[in-house]
């Protein structure tokens, strides 16, 4: 492909709708040239005489579009002083010509508007070389006119995306941060109002003013972070993304301009071939169209449209108005322990993302070599299947530099605030996990209970944690299964308040009411359960690399990672088969239920013929537990997993009518 010399995208940045009418115009210029040749084989097949007719008529059609066509769509320009001041200034490149006669393009088709018109006689057997020259030109125009669309698909795209950054910095990082200021000044206020009123709940207060102010230090530091992020996303946009739409779609009009120049450089051959009482005039044709220079042409578009530009301004943080606060990142304990994972997280997301980048641009830049030989070549069918592939890299490459942007937007300020304090080496691995029985939440001890997916396991030590607290856990895993310590990250001297005094208070409460034991192991197969949810491809996805998965449109898979900001999804298929595939291929699948494995069965466990009676009344509140009444007695079950072995706080055994199930174990006696 011919290599720009006048980059629209250095030249004219930020201006792809202009840029997009100016290539509306030159496949309006190709209509029109199709339907002056339709035409023209109309008539002459009836009579030579009309040829001057068309020719008049196209030239109007000529002018009228003429100033769209070289300087493009703005209004402002249209009066006859401007376009005089114009010429002034283009007469310093192209002396002695007009601002319109500087397009070769533009005189090139005048150059043909004036051989027709002083073709006087043609022969009436040229009508069917006329309509196939009509044809080409169509074909042309419907080539063009795709790569256009694509084109400008894409870059709302990519306008979308960056629009869609932008918003989550103020919705879900700006409004989150300023709701947690509020809560934490509430929950300020409630625990001066607990302490000084020697209240015997002051520890539970302190302690939930600690988890709310963690949570909006959290939210604090995303904020701050997203907006650093909405600052790389806008600086990529305006110096990468749109300069190389805009480049795209110059190489595009170059090679829109050079497919007009070949049709109708046969056009004009067939017609001297058969006439050669117009040869002359037809010569002159041939030699304006040879002279059709598409950088030239670009260059007098540019230099008319030139205007200043600059940058927008970068964001910066915005302190709530109920909350002081500065714009430093907070790397107390807490919130340092979220800053390591995610430092750890967007490291690993990257390897993976900088080697699919990097075949992507591999092809990107095989695609264009392959452009380059077309050209040479001469061969339209090979040429619009590497066009095609060609932009199709292209837009990948833009997407996936994105989300590389974006991560190592993240990766520098974390670890430039941390200052190589990454935390441990060992990160949790952890799965989406559901609990039927009250489970201890590992990082800020409160119980996790409800079928719906509310919480996380560690695969690899058990470790199990809400979904919100999983960032919250420092990566200090011990890699055997029920091996792991509880997060202390949360204890601060304000959880210290009165600790005797609520430890006094409990300790006597827990003698009057019994409270079953919440601390069950985590492989505890009848409470831990793997969700998925559903999502089905909306388009085709051809992997092209082993991180990636095939999938065809209509296909329904299994989430088994969601997309962490890269624009990628882990998914697996009906076959087992996982890899990644682009978050916008997907859509939930509505209707679907979710998908869960199947817990593993537990052995068969018969009947010990030890029995406990029932201190109090106790109801099922899970499949699986045992209804009791005080007084009942109950059968234990047998086996290295039933009966008092099944779980800490939990027995297992038989009820008179024979069902089994589990019960808290201080809710019973010895028979």
């Amino acid at each position: 492909m011919q290599k720009q010399t006048n980059s629209y995208g250095q030249l004219l940045p930020d201006q792809v709708d202009r840029i997009s009418s100016l290539f509306d115009a030159h496949l309006g210029l190709l209509a029109d040239a199709r339907e002056l040749y339709r035409e023209r084989a109309a008539l002459e097949r009836d009579y030579a005489t009309k040829l001057k007719q068309l020719a008049k008529k196209a030239s109007e059609k000529k002018n009228k579009n003429e100033l769209l066509l070289v300087l493009g769509d703005d209004k402002a320009v249209c009066t006859e002083s401007v376009i005089q001041q114009k010429h002034v200034i283009s007469s310093q490149f192209w002396p002695g010509t007009h601002i319109f006669n500087g397009s070769t393009l533009n005189h090139a088709y005048s150059e043909i508007l004036s051989s027709m018109s002083s073709s006087a006689q043609d022969h009436i057997n040229l009508a069917e070389a006329w309509s196939q020259i009509t044809e080409s030109l169509k074909a042309v125009e419907r080539r063009n006119d795709d790569y256009k669309k694509k084109q400008v698909q894409f870059f709302s795209t990519i306008l979308t995306g960056r629009d869609k950054i932008y918003a989550e910095r103020i919705k879900a990082s700006k409004q989150k941060y300023d709701a947690d200021c509020a809560e934490v000044e509430i929950h300020r206020q409630k625990q001066v109002w607990k302490l000084s009123g020697h209240d015997r709940h002051a520890e539970r207060s302190a302690r939930q003013y600690d988890l709310q102010r963690l949570d909006m230090l959290n939210s604090k530091n995303i904020y701050i972070i997203s907006t650093a992020t909405a600052n790389s996303v806008k600086t990529k946009f305006y110096t990468e993304d749109l300069p190389n739409l805009e480049d795209s779609f110059q190489e595009l009009q170059t090679r829109l301009v050079m497919d007009f120049v070949g049709v109708m450089r046969e056009a004009q051959n067939i017609q001297l071939s058969h006439q050669n009482i117009s040869k002359d005039r037809l010569t002159a044709v041939i030699a304006a169209l040879i002279e059709v220079q598409p950088d030239k042409d670009q260059a007098l578009f540019a230099e008319h449209n030139i205007h200043p530009f600059s940058l927008p301004n970068d964001w910066a943080f915005e302190p709530c108005s109920n909350h002081y606060d500065t714009g430093d990142i907070c790397i107390d304990s807490g919130p340092k322990v979220l800053l390591q994972n995610k430092l750890a997280r967007s490291r690993a997301k990257l390897r993976e993302l900088n080697h699919v980048l990097g075949k992507k641009r591999t092809d990107a830049e095989k695609y264009h070599d392959m452009l380059t030989a077309c050209a040479t070549d001469n061969t339209p069918g090979d040429m619009d299947d590497a066009m095609n592939s060609y932009l199709d890299a292209a837009h990948e490459v833009t997407a996936l530099s994105t989300s590389a942007c974006v991560l190592n937007s993240e990766i520098n300020m974390i670890a430039e605030v941390l200052g190589g304090d990454e935390g441990g080496s060992s990160p949790h691995v952890f799965k989406s996990s559901a609990f039927s029985i009250p489970t201890t939440c590992g990082c800020c001890k409160v119980s996790i209970w409800g079928l719906s997916k509310q919480g996380k396991t560690c695969k690899s030590c058990g470790l199990s944690v809400h979904s919100k607290c999983e960032l919250n856990v420092p990566a200090e895993c011990s890699n055997v299964h029920g091996d792991y310590k509880a997060s202390e990250i949360l204890q601060s001297p304000s959880s210290a308040v009165s600790i005797s005094e609520s430890r006094s208070s409990i300790s006597t409460s827990s003698r009057n009411t019994p409270i079953p034991s919440s601390s069950v192991p985590h492989n505890t197969s009848l409470h831990v359960e793997e969700t998925h949810r559903l999502a089905r491809a909306i388009f085709d996805f051809a992997a092209s690399s082993s991180f990636e998965l095939n999938v065809t449109e209509g296909t329904v898979v299994r989430v088994v990672e969601e997309d962490d900001g890269s624009g990628w999804v882990k998914v697996a298929d009906s076959d087992g088969e996982k890899g990644l595939v682009p978050a916008t291929y997907l859509e939930d699948a509505d209707g679907w239920p979710f998908e869960k494995s199947e817990p593993p069965q537990r052995d068969s466990q018969q009947a010990s013929g030890i029995y406990v009676r029932a201190l109090y009344d106790y109801r099922a509140q899970e499949p699986g537990e045992l209804t009791i009444n005080e007084g009942d007695l109950v059968e234990l079950s047998s086996g290295t997993n039933g009966g008092q072995n099944y779980a800490d706080g939990w027995w297992e055994g038989f009820s008179r009518d024979g069902k089994k199930g589990i019960f808290p174990s201080n809710y019973v006696n010895s028979a």
